[in-house]
């Protein structure tokens, strides 16, 4: 098949193996400038020397943009006022990543004067959906390269034979046991020996959180102050969303708090295990839902509740950009202005447990909620109450021969 003409590609680059060969295959197959472009959403190491890497690999041009800050303020926390949690665990750390590495991408395009965008995700996966879902909303004349489902090359022993015949500087050999995807979020895990849902993870493994066995033998007690839906405070001390994210991932990771080890359903159709290290979003997550506990109407509460799965599910799926993620998001921020206050919580050997809540905007009455003697609630209106609820019941009951 004849390759479209292109006169500039900007390629979403890691370092990595894939995308030091797809860096190369492009300039071999297109014949024109690449720009290697990355986003530092909290890689830590892994983006030492990549200009390096980049431009001995070929790359007519490099962007590293820092969008740490940008990442958990404008996605992450916007994503947890939601409570969004993928098939009931998966709080979406590489999910919530690719929107935001798109959009710095495309504005890369334009400052480039670019026509095409390139990534390294597979055919397989769920990452081609989330870009190209994003470049195509941003600019529906984008041209789209994805290698891996266009090339004749099938397998990472191919990639590394392709890196040495054309000497591109990789590291990376065949027998890497397992593939990893880190941000400030979360890291996650899957591929070789995980491929097997029976086999437990090494425990060498996990980088951001300890062994809940080997954590500390005392309890951690931390206080997050949350304002208009979003942490703002941790133990009193004023933080940047980055900042505050970063401390707690620290905290709860030396806690062992943050584990989950899945299986889900891929929106491209297949199952795939995967394990995943939250520290500091686990914790957030609990947090909110003790707060919302304390500050949300009932019927919002539940409302709310009802939109998670469906909230995340656009996520997972790559919609960031859509108009009915908007729409949700439009009603969840209504929801979160009341979501103010603190909460008390005790970090232990992977838990999370919270032991206190309050908040100046407390829908909790004390005088309606005692048990002890009160003036305010007619406990003698509750009979009316019950039997109008019980009125269908009753009439049904009637209908089926019921005395």
């Amino acid at each position: 098949m004849k390759e479209k003409k292109v006169n500039r590609i900007v390629l979403a680059y890691s370092g990595g193996l894939d995308t030091s060969v797809i860096l190369r295959w492009l300039l071999d197959t297109y014949h024109c400038p690449v720009t290697a472009f990355v986003a530092d959403l909290g890689q830590g190491e892994e983006l030492d020397n990549l200009e390096d890497k980049a431009r001995a690999t070929g790359a007519d041009s490099f962007h590293l943009f820092d969008l740490r800050e940008e990442f958990v303020r404008d996605y992450v926390f916007p994503m947890f006022r939601a409570n969004a949690l993928y098939e009931g665990y998966y709080l979406l750390g590489t999910s919530i990543a690719r929107p935001c590495i798109a959009k710095a991408q495309m504005d890369v395009v334009k400052s480039e004067s670019a026509d095409a965008v390139s990534h390294g995700a597979t055919g397989k996966g769920n990452d081609q959906v989330r870009f190209e879902l994003a470049y195509l909303a941003m600019d529906p004349g984008i041209t789209v390269i994805a290698p891996w489902r266009t090339w004749d090359m099938r397998s990472r022993s191919d990639l590394i034979r392709y890196a040495r015949e054309k000497g591109i500087p990789v590291t990376s050999t065949a027998e890497k046991p397992y593939s990893m995807d880190r941000n400030i979020l979360h890291l996650s895990f899957e591929g070789g020996i995980l491929e097997d849902p029976w086999a437990e993870p090494p425990k060498e493994m996990f980088l951001l959180t300890v062994d809940p066995r080997d954590a500390p033998d005392v309890p951690e007690e931390i206080v997050i102050t949350f304002d208009s839906g979003d942490p703002v405070k941790v133990d009193g001390t004023s933080m940047s969303p980055g900042e505050l994210l970063a401390h707690l991932n620290v905290t709860a990771g030396r806690n062992g708090v943050g584990r989950v080890d899945l299986v889900e359903n891929r929106y491209v159709g297949m199952k795939s295990r995967g394990v995943y290290e939250t520290p500091g979003g686990t914790v957030l997550y609990h947090a909110r839902r003790a707060l919302e506990s304390l500050t949300l109407d009932r019927e919002v509460m539940h409302l709310k509740d009802e939109w998670i799965p469906r909230y995340a599910t656009l996520v997972y799926n790559g919609l960031w950009f859509s108009p009915e993620r908007e729409m949700l998001q439009a009603a969840v921020d209504e929801a979160a202005r009341g979501v103010t206050g603190e909460v008390r919580l005790k970090l232990y050997k992977g838990n999370v447990t919270v032991t206190g809540r309050r908040s100046e905007r407390s829908l909790y009455d004390e005088r309606f909620a005692t048990f002890e003697e009160d003036r305010v609630y007619s406990q003698a209106d509750a009979e009316g109450f019950i039997r109008l609820n019980a009125l269908r019941l009753r009439i049904r009951s009637l209908m089926q021969g019921g005395r």
